[in-house]
């Protein structure tokens, strides 16, 4: 599956939220969110990049058809 071109940093969040993670706290316009030992850097920007999406994607330790779902 590709990724989507159009998702923000708030979208992005509220997908790892519904996912299990909390956030942890936020500095600047970057959230930090956490889940069993895993962390994961959101920056709030809109839109986010490719690359930007698919690091957090990878730092959640899931698959992009996962993360897509719970947009």
């Amino acid at each position: 599956m590709k990724l989507p071109r159009d998702v923000n940093g708030v979208e992005a969040a509220r997908a790892l939220k519904r996912l299990g993670f909390t956030a942890m706290r936020q500095t600047g316009s970057h959230l930090i969110l956490r889940r069993e030992g895993r962390t994961v850097v959101v920056p709030l920007h809109k839109p986010l990049k490719p690359g930007t999406l698919k690091g957090i994607i990878e730092q959640a330790g899931m698959t992009v058809e996962r993360f897509v779902e719970n947009l």
